[in-house]
């Protein structure tokens, strides 16, 4: 069984020959794009096997020296592919990290519970599988008292000079260019000491907690002159949501405003990235820059957004002299003028907007995204937590209800963590109260109300470990009701077509989920064999900083995969939605659903019947703006950039790409 097939959406719409040159003439041009040497890989699986070679190079060079390696570690989620990849080589290539010495590079504080930190995930994850020998593990103590930690971060600092300075330091980036958890703003001077955690610094702690409530005050970090002395670093990024910070990084000048940009002074550093990750590398985006482009539809149509961008001018006004003084004389020679290209372009744009997501019956579909027939079409609409089809689609939902379609809505997970506690101590004093009120002489559900509400307010500690099972219910039933009511006010009349998969994988009561299973993918299958449907819409924003998303997506392609061969799979299309984390580009979108004020009036209030993910909501990323204000913010940029490359002007629009099976 596949199961990680949504890296073949990344893997189809660029070329290797424009993430690795292939002679001195390019290496030269990235050299002076790109200020710290680069690695792109096609994904986190093979960038993470570079890295665990080159590292296993070192440790057995060390190792026959009869000398130790000395190894930073940092958190986060970056490394977990890295750390599975070391731990294999370990028990099938026997790599020994008896020679090994780590340093951590950081820990939280203060920690009510040892299991709650970092040092605890780190050996959880990597060193416990290991051989290395405990006395060769330093890490700050997370449950020191205060005034310990000025000694400590000293006495650190001396030990790290008594192994011999760090040989290779490993590291993550945040969405702010934290580097660990020095932020915006950090001297390059900083060493060791307590960081006190505010702001875009907390929100990116809470990635590995509970809730933000539960991020520790502080940190006790390394500092940016702890990484610019290391012999060896290297930078990780996996995924679309670091290309951003990544572009920064490496093409930007060095600031302290972007911490991670200071690398571009380290006589030995290196970015190492998936294709997502590189995504807005010059490289990548805008590859005739940098080399000879291999032209296909997409790319003439990202060049074209650019030039439109960068002359101001939307595309029917674009002329020879544009293309030239741009760098796109090439699309000239292939079309004989810019007229040609201008007008192939504003129709193949033209041609993806639609008011009839489903097709439109009794017409000529032969320029419209999608098919006339069958009408009405039978809709599956996966969400993969219980708010996001109405957040990524929720205009579309719609119309696909109103326009008579036989629409279904198949909630794939239960999103219950994503839950503060406070809304359960709500909906529990109403149950509660309700309880007393009508079943006076029947205690049970009452008794338990208040048990929850007192664990909840008194007792619960956050230690790292799995949420109690009557938690979860009570946040998973709070937000199957919100997506009961929220489908039902888009459209859905029959509440059998509403579906709750409840994923297996998703069910650990912790952030950290359990990897993909037969048992996610059967459960896919088994909905899918039952409504056969021709028409499917699925989450493709592998943006999404939780991976939630992209398990969700993997589950629904490897049952794609399964299936593939029956006759009604064969005529179903599969649509890929976005727009909570991140919004398709211009050169992919094949499907522009117009959305008028009224219907995005309408999508908004479908949002806010998910109360438990407003302000309160754990998980609301480093976005400062609520969801519904994200969505329509990006749905009115879609249609504002249709607007200026000289299409119809609408209030906003919601972007699809098409899934085409191999």
């Amino acid at each position: 069984m596949k199961t990680n097939l949504s890296s073949q959406i990344t893997l189809t719409r660029i070329p290797p020959k424009y993430y690795r040159p292939e002679n001195a003439y390019e290496h030269s041009v990235l050299t002076r794009l790109e200020k710290i040497p680069t690695d792109i890989y096609e994904s986190v699986i093979e960038g993470s096997k570079a890295i665990a070679q080159e590292l296993a190079n070192g440790i057995r060079k060390k190792q026959e020296a009869g000398e130790q390696f000395v190894l930073a570690l940092p958190g986060g989620r970056s490394p977990l592919t890295l750390f599975r990849e070391l731990i294999r080589m370990h028990k099938e290539e026997q790599l020994s990290f008896r020679h090994v010495t780590v340093f951590v590079e950081y820990e939280f504080y203060p920690l009510t519970s040892i299991t709650a930190g970092n040092v605890n995930r780190l050996k959880s994850e990597f060193l416990d599988h290991i051989d290395i020998l405990p006395e060769n593990i330093y890490a700050p103590d997370g449950m020191m008292p205060k005034e310990a930690i000025f000694d400590f971060c000293r006495q650190y600092e001396n030990k790290i000079s008594e192994a011999g300075g760090i040989d290779y330091m490993l590291m993550g980036v945040g969405h702010t260019s934290n580097i660990m958890f020095n932020a915006p703003g950090t001297p390059i001077s900083t060493r060791t000491r307590l960081v006190y955690l505010e702001g875009a610094a907390r929100k990116e702690a809470s990635r590995t907690f509970p809730s933000i409530e539960s991020v520790p005050s502080s940190v006790i970090t390394m500092g940016i002159s702890n990484m610019m002395h290391a012999k060896h670093v290297i930078l990780m990024a996996w995924g679309e949501d670091k290309a951003d910070i990544i572009r920064k990084t490496v093409e930007e000048k060095i600031s302290d405003v972007v911490p991670s940009s200071y690398l571009q002074n380290h006589p030995d550093a290196r970015v190492v990235i998936d294709l997502g990750a590189a995504y807005d590398l010059t490289r990548i985006s805008y590859p005739w820059l940098v080399t000879s482009a291999e032209w296909d539809n997409k790319l003439i149509r990202r060049a074209i957004v650019w030039l439109c961008q960068q002359t101001g001018k939307p595309i029917l006004k674009l002329t020879n002299k544009d293309y030239g003084e741009h760098g796109l004389a090439e699309l000239l020679a292939i079309y004989g003028s810019a007229y040609n290209v201008n007008i192939k372009i504003f129709n193949d744009i033209q041609h993806t907007i639609t008011g009839w997501p489903g097709g439109k019956p009794n017409a000529d579909d032969s320029n419209r995204p999608e098919r006339a027939t069958p009408y009405p079409k039978k809709v599956i609409i996966f969400s993969p937590h219980p708010d996001d089809d109405v957040i990524s689609m929720g205009g579309t939902f719609r119309r696909l209800c109103d326009q008579h379609h036989d629409v279904y809505v198949a909630y794939q997970t239960s999103g219950n963590i994503a839950v503060g506690d406070e809304e359960v101590i709500r909906y529990c004093e109403y149950l509660r109260d309700v309880a007393g009120n009508y079943s006076p002489n029947d205690t049970t559900i009452k008794e338990k109300a208040e048990e929850l509400i007192h664990y909840l307010r008194y007792e619960k500690i956050d230690d790292g470990e799995p949420e109690r099972k009557d938690v979860l219910f009570m946040k998973g039933t709070i937000r199957r009701e919100e997506a009961r009511h929220g489908a039902r006010h888009a459209g859905v009349k029959d509440d059998d077509h509403i579906r709750f998969l409840d994923l297996p994988f998703y069910e650990t009561g912790l952030v950290k989920k359990k990897p993909i299973s037969k048992a996610d993918v059967e459960i896919i299958v088994d909905l899918l064999h039952e409504i056969k449907p021709d028409q499917m819409f699925v989450a493709g924003d592998l943006a999404d900083p939780h991976g939630t998303h992209k398990v969700c997506l993997d589950a629904i392609l490897a049952a794609i995969d399964l299936i593939k061969d029956e006759e009604w799979m064969k005529n179903c299309r599969v649509w890929m939605y976005r727009g909570a984390w991140a919004e398709w580009e211009m050169d992919h979108i094949e499907m522009a659903v117009p959305i008028s004020p009224e219907e995005l009036r309408l999508k908004r209030n479908s949002i806010l019947k998910h109360q438990s993910q407003m302000e309160s909501a754990p998980f609301l990323g480093d976005d400062e703006r609520l969801f519904w204000q994200r969505a329509e913010d990006r749905n009115r940029a879609t249609a504002e950039l249709y607007k200026q490359l000289g299409l119809a002007s609408y209030e906003a629009i919601e972007a699809f790409v098409q899934y085409k099976r191999k």
